[in-house]
């Protein structure tokens, strides 16, 4: 009797666990602290701004020798003279690779990073990072022999994070203005590599670092240096003959810095430079006493992760575009009575058209080039072209044998030149007809083949994240 009352219990007690079991199974919610993912909330680069290290902005300088200048065009600064990344020289170029290993001129060992160049007068300027002295270093080369002039450095650590450096110079023909990763800026002699000034934008305006370090390039308008800090100020405008700050545009909505640059618009007869910053867009007067002077903002499209830059097309109208599922959005810009406004005239998720999670878009005879991001569906990572006045419409696509990851592209004698991730480069002639590769060619071995292209002189500058090239495309 006792040994059935035994087993009784026990049959029981197994009902009850899994009656128990069961409730838990079907009430019992396992994602409820879980959150949509967003970059960076990984903390993956975290506490980028925060530290008490003394960073000592342009501290070492190393001579290495001299070089002739060779004035040109040049290519001064992100996406070019004109902020278009396209190059206008009047120089045929080639379209078939034929052997490029007679075409590559040098190769130089860089850091780890997507940091691009910048060209003025034959000398290249680039923001590389010394992994064996920890430190920022500004190197000059020569264009034509790839030997390295000079280079002004300062010791800041950085761990590891996609890369270190991902910035441009801007040069003009007195100094060289850089951006660090943790948004360290320094201003140095173009020649001589002379130390002018140097501010930390952390300190000085209590900039958030961003996610994956600074990718904002400078940029120089004559004499003064346009920055985009976040924190006490959304703009800002330096002379660089000083150091001095000239003025400062308010940052009430406290919007922070993102990866993308100040770009500059002409609008309705306003000069203006156009920020897309984490938070929302704006438009900051660029002329007469009115300079650094809020005109609008909108923060009717505002993802959390913000890479490509404004594209200022025509009318008005600027094209925003991000990754990691935000899409684009066109807007338009008018002014009526001095009261300026902002209308949203598409707004799109990456399958429904155009966008870019990495390079900013190209606007090249009335139609807008672009890489699509890897979550634009059947057509991600392809080459399209679409009209501003349909952004949903793709008007051309490299087909799905032709993909080119988060590669950079620029229009040189009216042909595109695009890198993939891989490192090979492919000539292309888009027309009527469609998309026409033309050749292409393995023109670095690593991976990551991200940083800019600069074009000048018939050289084509590119880079991977271990490795920078140059490259005669000079028709032979």
């Amino acid at each position: 009797m006792q040994k059935k009352n035994f087993f009784t219990i026990i049959i029981l007690f197994i009902v009850f666990l899994g009656f128990s079991l069961t409730g838990w199974w079907i009430f019992h919610d396992p994602v409820k602290n879980l959150a949509l993912s967003v970059p960076g909330m990984d903390m993956h680069g975290a506490n980028l701004t925060a530290g008490t290290q003394e960073v000592k902005i342009g501290e070492n300088f190393t001579f290495y020798g001299t070089s002739e200048e060779i004035p040109g065009p040049g290519w001064p600064r992100f996406r070019g003279s004109d902020l278009d990344n396209i190059n206008k020289e009047h120089i045929p170029l080639t379209e078939k690779w034929n052997n490029i290993r007679d075409r590559i001129l040098w190769k130089i060992d860089l850091g780890e990073g997507h940091a691009a160049p910048a060209v003025y007068d034959g000398r290249v300027y680039l923001l590389d990072y010394d992994e064996n002295k920890k430190s920022d270093a500004l190197r000059c080369f020569s264009l034509v022999t790839g030997k390295e002039l000079w280079r002004r450095d300062y010791k800041v650590h950085l761990k590891r994070n996609h890369g270190r450096s991902r910035t441009i110079p801007a040069v003009n023909d007195k100094f060289v203005v850089t951006i660090g990763p943790k948004c360290q800026v320094m201003c140095v002699d173009r020649l001589t590599g002379e130390l002018k000034w140097g501010i930390d934008l952390v300190k000085q305006y209590g900039t958030e670092v961003p996610f994956w370090y600074t990718g904002q390039c400078p940029l120089l308008q004559g004499d003064t240096l346009i920055l985009a800090p976040g924190g006490k100020a959304l703009l800002i405008g330096i002379d660089c003959k000083t150091g001095k700050t000239l003025w400062e545009t308010p940052n009430p909505r406290q919007w922070k810095m993102s990866h993308s640059s100040v770009m500059t618009a002409v609008i309705q007869g306003q000069k203006m430079f156009v920020y897309f910053a984490i938070g929302g867009i704006c438009g900051v007067s660029a002329s007469g006493p009115s300079t650094g002077k809020m005109l609008w903002e909108t923060s009717n499209f505002a993802p959390a992760v913000v890479a490509p830059s404004p594209l200022v097309l025509d009318e008005g109208r600027i094209l925003l575009t991000a990754g990691y599922g935000a899409g684009s959005a066109l807007i338009q810009v008018k002014v009526n009575g001095g009261i300026w406004s902002v209308n949203m005239l598409q707004k799109f998720r990456p399958q429904e058209g155009v966008a870019s999670e990495q390079q900013t878009p190209l606007f090249y005879k009335g139609m807008v080039y672009a890489i699509l991001p890897k979550d634009a569906g059947g057509e991600r990572n392809q080459f399209v072209a679409v009209s501003p006045a349909d952004g949903t419409k793709i008007t051309m696509s490299s087909g799905k044998n032709e993909r080119f990851g988060l590669g950079p592209y620029v229009i040189a004698d009216d042909k595109f030149f695009i890198l993939n991730d891989d490192g090979e480069m492919t000539i292309a002639r888009i027309s009527s007809s469609g998309f026409t590769t033309l050749d292409k060619a393995k023109i670095l071995d690593g991976q990551d083949a991200w940083g800019p292209i600069a074009v000048t002189g018939g050289y084509l500058l590119a880079r991977d994240s271990k490795q920078l090239v140059c490259i005669d495309i000079r028709k032979r």
